[in-house]
């Protein structure tokens, strides 16, 4: 019995990531400001937008803890795409996605995290730190590994391709899924095509997460 209830309580847990996940996203994008304005930033232009802006802070903290949801689908994933002709894209697909969920989880605690403490400092401090904030959001020495959130959507994008192939879930959800890990990744300035993205992404995944709760009660 206690065996049936942990695994109850998992699959709705699971089922809740993937429903949680697409909407903290369509969040954080929806309050970048600029929105229907795109275009291309430069880092001085990142950390400008980033400054003393409370309500992107709190996006960027939520995309920091919505990387957990992100290993627990890729997992999910893997695991139902071991039983078919499609079981090494579930695999090398979570690897890929595992990793580039904990750079992401990096990227937004070093450059997002810690302009929220520099809120704290006077402009003519926080003018001096310029240079090297600059060379943090260009991503200068181990910062390069940052780059590595790349594998976030690559990642994700075998494991849709997997989906389709073994028709493990409606290929409809499969193929938007696939599209929205393919744009998410988009540079920042851009991030109508980010929101966009997670629009899709939302239409894929909350109504298989739903599936897995249902099923679960």
């Amino acid at each position: 019995m206690n065996q049936n209830l942990i695994s109850q309580v998992g699959q709705i847990g699971t089922g809740a990531a993937f429903i949680l996940f697409p909407l903290i996203f369509i969040f954080a994008f929806a309050v970048h400001p600029g929105l229907l304005r795109p275009r291309l930033l430069k880092p001085e232009e990142i950390i400008q937008r980033a400054r003393r802006n409370k309500l992107l802070q709190l996006a960027h903290s939520l995309v920091l803890l919505n990387t957990a949801l992100l290993i627990v689908m890729a997992i999910h994933f893997m695991k139902i795409l071991s039983k078919g002709s499609a079981a090494w894209t579930g695999l090398i697909g979570a690897i890929l996605a595992v990793l580039g969920a904990i750079l992401l989880a990096a990227d937004k605690g070093a450059l997002c995290l810690t302009m929220s403490a520099l809120d704290t400092v006077q402009e003519d401090n926080f003018s001096a730190m310029m240079p090297g904030l600059l060379a943090m959001f260009s991503k200068k020495g181990w910062m390069i590994l940052l780059w590595g959130i790349l594998l976030l959507p690559a990642g994700s994008a075998i494991q849709a391709i997997g989906l389709m192939q073994g028709n493990t879930i409606p290929t409809w959800q499969s193929i938007l899924f696939l599209i929205g890990v393919l744009l998410v990744g988009t540079p920042d300035g851009m991030e109508i095509i980010n929101l966009s993205a997670s629009v899709f992404m939302a239409v894929a995944l909350i109504p298989y997460g739903i599936q897995l709760m249902v099923s679960a009660l």
